[in-house]
């Protein structure tokens, strides 16, 4: 097997895993590790979490499967009338995909040909330094360039980068926005930059942002793979915003972690520049398995689970546990900086050099944690935890500890 970002020439071992419980993954020897990562940021309730193995397990004895050009089915539909009244804004149409990285091709190719169907022709797109939006050609043309893109970038499509707003620069990110004329969609991740490092920053500036690309007639596409369902303390980071996006993305969290299933969402606005006698005029895309059954009764699950008063309480608990800890090492000598929103903390550690993906820490960190019976996957010298929303203050103290002790020790 050939494992993702990996360089396998001197891969350490991987580890065999068996099952899983609640936060803790167990390897064939019976170790148990607590997934502080949500395994890649999908697990929001837990590991085989009962009630959504009851619902899938009841779906595979109805419907697997079904094409969904052409047709329609229950669990769809039902989906897509629970999750479009609790999205931020005014979405009114689910465009189904398979992960995160389609979700975002939807949303660019959305935004594209919304304005050659409207015979206005655009072909910019904004979009922030050290962003991820997937390993896609589309997505990665509008992701940072860094060494995820390295081996392609002579054959992405040109996009217009600008910093991440900071009050600072605000005024001069506006004032380039108002010189945009060919543009055709403003692509970010709010609040929360993930796989660049997980950098921060305000929503009022990036509300600013937004209302300078409304007034340059710049649609928006909110990229909230990884924010969506609850990780930054809200349902959706979107919330935190007064102006909302036209389109959205979601995956990770949608079910609950337990299987792939992508979700484009966009306004009556984008829909209708489609509608048109002219077949030319359709959105051409599809997957073999949109709009799978089984995910989304394990997404309709999930969302039983998120909208309980239970689930938004753990949401804060854990919110306020990162604070405190936040305020305990933030003025360690080794701690570079340290950043949190919502259930997500990142330590960005101190290495005496820039903070690179690549730096020889990352392994060093990996393997100290692995051994504590943590899952801790570094980005370069950053670390960060990210847990379902059902880790105990026992098991977050833990893990506090641990870093405590790596901050003495590495």
């Amino acid at each position: 097997m050939w494992h993702p970002y990996t360089q396998m020439k001197n891969a350490l071992p991987h580890i065999p895993i068996v099952r899983g419980e609640g936060v803790y993954v167990f390897d064939e020897n019976g170790k148990k590790y607590i997934d502080a990562v949500s395994s890649w940021w999908v697990n929001i309730h837990g590991h085989a979490h009962p009630y959504i193995a009851q619902k899938v397990a009841e779906q595979l004895n109805v419907l697997e499967h079904v094409i969904f050009a052409g047709f329609t089915h229950e669990p769809a539909v039902l989906l897509a009338e629970r999750l479009l009244p609790i999205l931020p804004g005014k979405q009114d149409k689910v465009f189904y995909t398979d992960n995160g990285s389609t979700a975002v091709e939807v949303a660019l190719k959305m935004c594209l040909q919304y304005w050659d169907n409207k015979g206005k022709p655009k072909t910019r797109i904004l979009a922030f330094k050290n962003a991820y939006h997937g390993d896609t050609f589309g997505a990665m043309s509008v992701s940072g360039r860094s060494i995820f893109t390295d081996a392609f970038n002579s054959l992405l499509f040109d996009v217009d980068f600008i910093d991440l707003p900071n009050e600072d620069n605000i005024s001069d990110l506006v004032a380039h926005i108002s010189t945009l004329t060919n543009t055709a969609c403003f692509i970010f991740e709010p609040l929360i930059l993930g796989s660049g490092g997980m950098l921060m920053y305000e929503a009022k500036y990036l509300d600013e942002l937004i209302v300078a690309c409304r007034k340059a007639g710049i649609l928006i596409i909110a990229d909230e793979v990884m924010t969506g369902f609850g990780r930054t303390g809200t349902y959706f980071a979107c919330e935190k915003l007064v102006n909302k996006p036209d389109i959205i993305c979601l995956s990770k969290g949608l079910t609950g972690g337990t299987m792939p299933l992508g979700v484009t969402t966009c306004t009556d606005e984008i829909f209708e520049a489609f509608l048109s006698e002219d077949k030319l005029k359709t959105l051409y895309h599809g997957h073999s398995f949109t709009a799978n059954p089984i995910a989304c009764v394990a997404s309709l699950a999930s969302l039983d689970i998120l909208l309980q008063e239970e689930t938004l309480a753990n949401i804060k608990r854990v919110e306020t546990k990162h604070a405190v800890f936040l305020q305990e090492i933030k003025a360690h000598a080794k701690v570079k900086a340290v950043r949190q929103t919502g259930t997500i903390i990142a330590i960005e550690w101190e290495t005496g050099n820039e903070t690179s993906y690549l730096s020889n820490l990352r392994n060093l960190l990996y393997a100290y944690f692995l051994d504590k019976g943590i899952i801790l996957r570094p980005l370069g010298n950053i670390i960060y935890i990210l847990p379902p929303y059902v880790i105990s203050n026992a098991d977050l103290d833990y893990i506090y500890g641990a870093i405590k002790q790596a901050l003495e020790e590495i």
